[in-house]
């Protein structure tokens, strides 16, 4: 009878030592919950025309607030709001900085991202991560057009473009569905791998096929290594500058590197790096001088940071 007492002490130990191998994780907020958000991130772009090569630079430095309006049933609805917005653009020799805090009656653009500033829009995330709509995005992007209304027509497109390409409903989700871990639905251990696909939502149509690993966790954290799979749409059309229809044949991967916070399941710090490279057609119109289909070999590098803190 000791005996036997004795193996099932020692299964039992075994048991609770394999069940603590696992962890659950997930997204967990209560109603009030408030974090910030600080951003760094550099894209470079280059294509060659006619074998010239021509350099597109995108700088960001920016701060969000984010707050929780509303949680429960394995749902969040989250505020968002810009508190700061550096950005610089740099193609063809011309050089676009703005700092929204900083008047600059000479640029536009610094007009329409001071109209951004504090100004809420919404978030529907799922517990495990999955992000099921976006709400008041683009309307925030028509009130802060109004900044170009002086502007000649085609100036007043082409800035409006500049800022839906990079502030607007499908950039942001872009962006958050690739800073964000969707999360198994059941406990992971060490050296667990799993996936999720998502839409590239920002120009050039496609998919990026995103896969995750558990390297290490602790009761306070969680260390996540990222991978990506990014594959364009060759047949789907997009717009490049100046109106000329395209299609893209580009693939490229993405890296990144997680450190969880586990009472939030936001991450703490994020470290991404993507590259891309393939060409684009730039679709044959006579409008443009284009009188044949032209390809144009492109590659893209992109090199962020973040870090989020809870601040109540």
């Amino acid at each position: 009878m000791k005996k036997i007492t004795v193996l099932v002490a020692m299964c039992c130990y075994v048991l609770s030592l394999s069940a603590q191998d696992y962890v659950e994780l997930d997204y967990r907020f209560k109603t009030g919950d408030a974090f910030e958000l600080q951003q760094q991130s550099r894209s470079e772009t280059y294509i060659t025309v006619n074998e010239v090569i021509q350099r597109t630079t995108r700088d960001y430095n920016t701060k969000m607030n984010m707050k929780v309006a509303e949680a429960g049933g394995g749902r969040f609805l989250l505020e968002w709001s810009y508190s700061d917005i550096k950005f610089n653009f740099n193609a063809k020799n011309q050089n676009i900085f703005v700092d929204a805090k900083v008047a600059n009656d000479q640029e536009p653009l610094q007009g329409a991202l001071k109209l951004i500033l504090d100004q809420p829009f919404t978030v529907e995330l799922q517990s495990n991560g999955l992000i099921k709509n976006v709400n008041s995005l683009d309307a925030l992007m028509d009130k802060a057009s109004a900044a170009f209304s002086s502007l000649k027509a085609d100036e007043q497109a082409a800035y409006k473009k500049l800022l839906k390409d990079q502030f607007g409903t499908d950039a942001f989700r872009s962006w958050l569905e690739q800073l964000l871990v969707v999360y198994p639905v059941h406990g992971i251990k060490n050296g667990t791998q799993w996936e999720e696909t998502v839409p590239l939502r920002t120009g050039l149509k496609g998919r990026i096929d995103l896969y995750w690993n558990l390297a290490h966790w602790d009761s306070q954290t969680a260390k996540i290594d990222g991978k990506g799979n990014i594959k364009t749409d060759k047949i789907e059309t997009f717009t490049v500058e100046e109106g000329i229809q395209a299609t893209a044949a580009i693939e490229g991967t993405q890296t990144t590197n997680y450190l969880i916070n586990r009472e939030s399941g936001l991450p703490s710090i994020c470290v991404q790096n993507t590259e891309m490279k393939g060409e684009y057609v730039y679709l044959a119109n006579r409008k443009k001088q284009l009188k044949k289909d032209l390809k144009v070999p492109v590659k893209i590098v992109t090199n962020a940071s973040y870090k989020i803190k809870q601040v109540k």
